[in-house]
């Protein structure tokens, strides 16, 4: 079985190779073959010499996109250079900074053995963070399910088939919202325990404004629902409202319609269909083993 890590790399090389050789201490007796992609995006720190040996993991390509496109449009890059370019039978996509922890991959891959031709992905069961951060966290997850009727529970760090990495890199959200498009684009999903771990080194870089537009990124997937699901909700309320009318009772329709033409604007932005894999947008692919 081969196995490709998918890993975007923003200027934090120093918890990226803290992740390189964790990853390669949990795999180190799993009889599977597993290289890493590391996707860079666009750093304005030099990477440092990899000074360390590696036991388990097999190969690491480094793909240098030209410009920065953020942390979604990395992953949708690296799968679709993983499909067109190399020999594999999963993916694992992952963050680079540690809270996506290398424990876990074994769990991931015993279960693909056992649902070989199903995603799974890695539910969060705990998380790291501080009180605010797990109630923005909270109302992130309602607000998907109110405005899309889905519950999703995890992010990248799942174990993808190859049959899945197909429909993936031909679906345009991909390139917007990594758990939003796999949600939309496969039916059936198996799940392990997942608990976020703590970054390296460093802060978490995920604010609350970033919780937002990450919510607003997977709601952006399901425009056509979320546009029925706002009619109706305007419609009820202005029934229930209508002796009531306010500015203050006004609020949540506007919400609604700033919702609404953010996740319109969102849906229009690149797709990965349309990324083109040459130097318009990757520099080169370097070995580093």
């Amino acid at each position: 079985m081969k196995i490709k890590i998918l890993v975007p790399v923003y200027n934090d090389w120093q918890s990226a190779f803290k992740l390189l050789e964790n990853i390669d201490s949990e795999i180190v007796n799993l009889e599977e073959e597993i290289s890493v992609i590391i996707v860079d995006d666009a750093s304005t720190e030099q990477r440092p010499e990899m000074n360390f040996d590696l036991k388990k993991i097999k190969s690491i390509k480094v793909i240098n996109m030209k410009e920065n496109r953020g942390h979604a449009r990395c992953n949708a890059a690296g799968l679709k250079y993983i499909n067109e370019k190399e020999d594999f039978d999963y993916i694992i996509p992952m963050d680079g900074d540690g809270e996506d922890r290398p424990e876990e991959i074994k769990l991931l891959i015993e279960k693909s053995k056992d649902y070989p031709d199903i995603v799974i992905t890695a539910n969060r069961v705990k998380r790291s963070e501080g009180p605010i951060f797990k109630l923005g966290y909270l109302i992130h997850k309602y607000l998907t399910y109110i405005f899309t009727g889905k519950s999703i529970k995890f992010g990248n760090y799942t174990c993808l088939p190859k049959s899945a990495v197909v429909k993936m890199v031909e679906e345009a959200a991909t390139w917007s919202s990594f758990s939003g498009s796999l949600t939309k684009v496969t039916k059936e999903r198996k799940s392990v325990p997942s608990i976020r771990g703590p970054r390296y080194f460093g802060p978490s870089k995920m604010s609350f404004i970033n919780l937002l537009k990450h919510s607003i990124s997977i709601i952006a997937v399901f425009r056509i629902t979320v546009f029925i699901r706002s009619l109706i909700f305007l419609a009820v309320y202005f029934f229930i409202m209508s002796q009531h009318l306010s500015v203050i009772t006004l609020i949540p329709v506007a919400l609604v319609i700033l919702m609404l033409v953010s996740v319109f604007v969102l849906a229009n932005r690149e797709n990965i269909t349309e990324f083109n894999l040459s130097q318009e947008n990757i520099t080169n692919i370097e070995n580093l083993k």
